[in-house]
Formats: C-alpha cells, structure tokens, sequence
C-alpha cells in the first residue's frame, strides 16, 4: 500500500507559476510510475504527466507541453509538478497518481494509488 499527500496548490495570475509536490509513503518509492492528473468542475479526471520509475522518461498531455514539467526525487519519496504559463484553463483539482504495474500511460486505470488532490486557481 502507498499513500499520496498532495501539496503546493493555491491561487496565481494568469502566466505565473505554481509547483506541486506528491509526498509518498508506505513503499518503496523507487519502484512506481508516478503521474499527475487533473480535474475541472464537471469535467473527467485527465491524464496530465507521467515520470519513469528511474526519471529517465516523461510524458505529457499536450494541452500542457512545454509549460509543465514533471519531476522525482526518490530519496526523499516526492514527486513533483512545475507549472510555469499558467491559465485559467489550467484551473482544477491535481491528483497525484502511482503504479508499479505496465499499462497505457494516460488511462486512470493504469494507476493503483492516488492522492486527495490539491486545488489549484488561475484568475485572469
């Protein structure tokens, strides 16, 4: 079992940034794929990023490619979300994610573990 806490949500101007963290505990760190996914009012939960058990490879949505950028630090079992250009669009609750399991990198099933979210509000 893995618990996820997430943190570093808030409120930004339009073009400013936030960086989210993703403590983990429980396991080993090490030996999950991590990934951020959001949620807008009345919107589906959607596949943000994704980082590598090793941190070696990304994957982003394309509706934050270039703006985001997803990062681990496995000694001290937290993963990270830089978001820099921040718009309203990116208005929403931030889950972080994690599986030691192969599977499609975008889909919520691929993911075991999940955090409570953390809100985070562009104005513009």
């Amino acid at each position: 079992q893995v618990q996820l806490v997430e943190s570093g949500g808030g409120l930004v101007q339009a073009g400013g940034s936030l960086r989210l963290s993703c403590a983990a505990s429980g396991r080993t760190f090490s030996s999950y794929a991590m990934a951020w996914f959001r949620q807008a009012p009345g919107k589906e939960r959607e596949f943000v990023a994704r980082i590598s058990l090793s941190g070696l490879t990304t994957h982003y949505a394309d509706s934050v490619q270039g703006r985001f950028t997803i990062s681990r630090d496995n000694d001290k079992n937290t993963a990270y979300l830089q978001m820099n250009s921040l718009t309203p669009e990116d208005t929403a609750a931030y889950y972080c994610a994690a599986t030691a399991r192969a599977g499609t990198v975008g889909y919520r099933g691929s993911y075991d573990y999940w955090g409570q979210g953390t809100q985070v509000t562009v104005s513009s």
